[in-house]
């Protein structure tokens, strides 16, 4: 994302916080990737205001020790597009890992359709297991 549209969504952000019936945690959340740009937003995501603290969710405790020694120019630029009052604090939690996509069902997909053409079950059985060591 360019700086010009970074600067257009700080600009939309400034404008909507003086509207009423937006939650101050939504408008919190939104201006986070504006206020640090994508490549750190991609590794740290604002998840909550607690009451003027913003709790952000990183991956790992080297980016929570880095995001908290830029938290100066980090609040400035929360300051800057959602007021003095709104986020006054910063809290970087290591984010709990997410759980993979569920795999298909067949613990080793295709394995078994390997063994379809061995006629004789109890090496079919073999093969399947021995398959299944090579592969994990």
């Amino acid at each position: 994302m360019c700086s010009t549209t970074m600067e257009r969504a700080g600009k939309t952000l400034s404008r909507l916080r003086g509207l009423s019936g937006i939650p101050a945690e939504d408008l919190a959340r939104s201006a986070w990737p504006s206020a640090v740009g994508p490549r750190i937003a991609a590794q740290a995501t604002a998840v909550a205001l607690v009451r003027t603290k913003l709790v952000v969710e990183v991956a790992d405790s080297v980016w929570q020790k880095q995001l908290w020694q830029l938290r100066g120019p980090i609040l400035a630029k929360l300051r800057e597009l959602l007021g003095t009052e709104m986020v006054t604090e910063l809290e970087f939690r290591i984010g709990v890992p997410r759980r993979p996509p569920a795999r298909s069902h067949e613990p080793f997909p295709g394995v078994a359709n390997e063994a379809d053409g061995i006629g004789d079950p109890v090496l079919r059985r073999i093969y399947i297991e021995s398959r299944k060591k090579a592969i994990s």
